[in-house]
C-alpha cells in the first residue's frame, strides 16, 4: 500500500534550469528557496495566537514574575558535599534547574511564529533519525531494491529537506534578532557548528546513496577534497567510508552539538527585543549587562512539551504527505559492465588511454600518482605534502592486471600480453597511438568490434578481450576484489568510469553536468542542496571558473565564509545589521504592552 502511495506525483522528468548572468540553478531548487523565504516572511508577519488567560492579563496585567518561574533550588548540604559527585550535581542545578530546563512560562514577547522553527527543526530531525534507523534495518541496499525501503528513503529524503529548511529559517529569524547579545555568542557559534556539520552530514548521505547521482557526486567532488590533501582520509569515492561517516560519526556530533545548543537556550534563555542603542558608553554598558539578565517583565504560559508534540505532529504529516506524493529519485548507477554494453567504442577508446597512460587518471596526481595534471596550488600544495596514498597505474590496475588472471585459459591473449610488456615504451606508445587512430571508424557485427588493420601490433586483441571480460561484468567484479574484505570501496571502478566520455554524457543529459558542477543539482525534478549555494557560487564568478585551481578557491572562500558566519557576533559592522535593518520590529511588534524594563 505505501509503494502505490508514494510518488503520485512523478519528479522524475527531466529539470529546467534559469540563468541569470553567470548563475544558474534549477527550478526545483529555486522552488525550494522561494518557499523558505515565503514561509520566513509569513513566520514574522501573521499574528500569534494569544489564549483566553493572555488576552485577560494584557488588559489587566498581573504582577510579572521571572521568564523562569521556578522556586529556587539549593545545593543539597551533606557531608558527601566534597565529593566530585556531589559537586557537579550543585553545580548543574545552580547553573540549569529543573524549571529552566522544561520552563512553563516564557517572556511575552516569545510570541511570534519564528519562534517555532527551533523546535521545528528538532521535529524534523528526529523524523530523519528514525527513518534513517529503519533503512539500516533493511540494509545498505534494501531501499534500491524493495518499494517499502524506496519509501522509507522518500521519508528520509523529504525528512533532510525539511530539517535543513527549518534550520536555515531559524538561522535567519536569529540573525535579525542579533540573537547573540547578552552574553549568548556561543549559543549562536554552536547553532551555526550544527548547520555547517549538518551540511556535511548531508553531503556524506548523498555519497552513500550508491545510485548515479551519487556516483557523479563522488567523482566531482573529489578534486576539490584532493586539492586540500585530505582525500587520502576522506575518499569521497569509498561507499563504506562514506557510510560509516554518515550513520555513525557525524551523527554523534551533530547530536552533541545540538544538545549543547539547547542547553545554553535554556541556561541563557532567549533573547530580550532589541532596544535604541544609547549614545552614552555607560548606559549602553548597563543595557547590554541588562540584556544577560533574566526577563523581569510580563510572561506567558510555555507549554513545551505540548509545543514539541504539535511540531512533531505537523513535522510528521509534512514528510509523510511529500514522501506518498513525490518519492525519491533513484537512477540506477553506471557499471563498467553497463558502458562496455552501452557504449562499447567509448569503453574501448578509454582502455587504450588507460593501456597508455594518456587518460586523465593516469597524469592526475595525488592521491593517486606522481602526475601534475591535476595538481592545484595556492601558495602550498596539500596534494604534494599529503602524497600518495592510494597508488594506481591505470594500464596495470584497469587493464593488463585484470587480463593476466584469465590469461592461462587464452593462450591468444597470454601472447598479446606477453608482446606487449616485453616491448619498450616507444614501441607500446606507437602501438597505442595507431590503434587509437583506427578505433575512431570502429564498427560492431553482433557485438564483436571490427576494425581497420594498422601497425598496432597486440593492442587489439588485449582491448577486444577487456571488451568482453567488461561486458561480462569481470572488470567491476575485478577491481573490487583487488581490495580486502567487503569491497566498499569504488574509487577505481569509478575513476575508469570518469575517465570515458559516456559517463559525463550521462550525466549532462540528467542535468548534473555544467556550471554548479553537480554539487547541487538532483536527477529529474527533485531539488538538490540549495543549502550548498556558497561553495558552489565560486565555481560560477567569472575569472575563478577558468583557473586551474578552482576547487581550493572554493575550499578557501567557503571556509573564509564560514568562519565569518560564526563570528558575525564578534565583527563590529556586520553584527550591527539587524539593528540598522529593522525587521525585528515586525517580530517584536506583539511583545505586549505591560513590560517593565528588565
Amino acid at each position: 500500500m505505501l509503494a502505490q502511495l508514494s510518488a503520485v506525483i512523478n519528479l522524475n522528468h527531466p529539470d529546467h534550469f534559469l540563468n541569470w548572468s553567470f548563475f544558474t540553478i534549477s527550478v526545483a531548487n529555486l522552488v525550494i528557496i522561494a518557499v523558505m523565504v515565503i514561509i520566513f516572511g509569513l513566520a514574522i508577519l501573521l499574528p500569534f495566537p494569544k489564549n483566553k488567560q493572555e488576552r485577560l492579563e494584557a488588559s489587566n496585567p498581573p504582577y510579572n514574575e521571572p521568564e523562569t518561574n521556578i522556586v529556587p533550588i539549593h545545593p543539597i548540604k551533606s557531608l558527601d558535599n566534597k565529593m566530585l559527585t556531589a559537586r557537579f550535581r550543585n553545580w548543574a542545578l545552580r547553573i540549569l534547574p529543573p524549571g529552566k530546563l522544561l520552563p512553563d512560562r516564557q517572556p511575552a514577547y516569545v510570541a511570534s511564529w519564528i519562534y517555532v522553527f527551533g523546535v521545528a527543526t528538532l521535529a524534523a530531525l528526529g523524523m530523519v533519525i528514525i527513518s534513517g534507523m529503519a533503512l539500516a534495518i533493511g540494509g545498505a541496499d534494501w531501499w534500491h531494491v524493495n518499494p517499502i525501503g524506496h519509501f522509507f528513503n522518500s521519508i528520509h529524503l523529504w525528512g533532510v529537506e525539511l530539517f535543513m529548511a527549518f534550520m536555515v529559517i531559524h538561522l535567519w529569524g536569529k540573525f535579525w534578532m542579533a540573537a547573540w547579545r547578552g552574553k549568548r555568542k556561543l549559543t549562536w557559534i554552536t547553532g551555526v557548528v550544527a548547520f555547517l556539520a549538518s551540511i556535511v552530514e548531508c553531503f556524506t548521505g548523498y555519497l552513500s546513496q550508491q545510485n548515479f547521482d551519487s556516483q557523479w557526486i563522488a567523482t566531482n567532488g573529489k578534486d576539490a577534497i584532493n586539492a586540500t590533501g585530505l582525500g587520502s582520509f576522506f575518499n569521497l569515492m569509498n561507499f563504506g567510508q562514506m557510510l560509516m561517516w554518515h550513520i555513525v560519526l557525524i551523527p554523534i556530533v551533530l547530536v552533541a552539538i545540538v544538545g549543547g545548543h539547547i542547553l545554553l537556550v535554556r541556561v541563557h534563555g532567549v533573547a530580550h527585543p532589541i532596544q535604541k542603542r544609547p549614545k552614552n558608553k555607560a548606559a549602553r554598558k548597563v543595557m547590554e549587562n541588562a540584556e544577560s539578565m533574566a526577563w523581569l517583565g510580563s510572561t506567558r504560559k510555555y507549554d513545551i512539551i505540548k509545543e514539541g508534540a504539535i511540531a512533531t505532529v505537523v513535522v510528521f504529516l509534512l514528510v509523510i504527505g511529500l514522501a506518498s506524493l513525490l518519492s525519491s529519485p533513484d537512477k540506477p548507477p553506471v557499471t563498467i559492465e553497463s558502458w562496455a554494453r552501452v557504449a562499447p567504442a567509448d569503453f574501448m577508446g578509454t582502455a587504450d588511454s588507460e593501456l597508455s597512460g594518456t587518460s586523465e587518471t593516469a597524469n592526475y596526481g595525488p592521491p593517486y600518482n606522481h602526475g601534475t595534471a591535476n595538481l592545484q596550488k595556492i601558495g602550498v600544495s596539500w596534494q604534494m605534502l599529503a602524497g600518495v596514498h592510494q597508488s594506481i597505474n591505470t594500464a596495470e590496475t584497469f587493464v593488463l592486471s585484470p587480463l593476466s588472471k584469465i590469461a592461462p585459459t587464452d593462450p591468444k591473449l597470454a601472447k598479446a600480453l606477453a608482446s606487449y610488456q616485453s616491448a619498450s615504451v616507444t614501441q607500446r606508445q606507437a602501438w597505442n597511438k595507431a590503434y587509437m587512430h583506427v578505433l575512431k571508424n570502429v564498427y560492431f557485427i553482433s557485438g564483436v568490434p571490427k576494425i581497420a588493420k594498422a601497425q598496432d601490433g597486440p593492442v587489439p586483441t588485449i582491448i577486444a578481450t577487456e571488451l568482453t571480460l567488461a561486458k561480462s561484468g569481470a572488470i567491476d567484479t575485478d577491481l573490487l576484489d583487488q581490495q580486502p574484505f567487503y569491497g566498499t570501496n569504488y574509487t577505481k571502478p569509478l575513476l575508469f568510469i570518469e575517465d570515458g566520455n559516456y559517463f559525463s554524457s550521462k550525466a549532462k543529459q540528467n542535468h548534473l553536468y555544467g556550471t554548479q558542477w553537480g554539487v547541487m543539482n538532483e536527477t529529474g525534478s527533485y531539488p538538490g542542496q540549495p543549502w550548498l549555494w556558497l561553495y558552489t557560487l565560486w565555481y560560477q564568478l567569472p575569472g575563478f571558473s577558468t583557473s586551474k585551481n578552482v576547487d581550493l578557491i572554493a575550499i578557501y572562500l567557503t571556509a573564509i565564509a564560514s568562519i565569518l558566519l560564526i563570528a558575525i557576533p564578534f565583527i563590529p559592522g556586520i553584527r550591527d545589521i539587524p539593528r540598522l535593518i529593522p525587521i525585528h520590529k515586525l517580530i517584536w511588534r506583539n511583545n505586549g504592552h505591560n513590560q517593565t524594563k528588565p
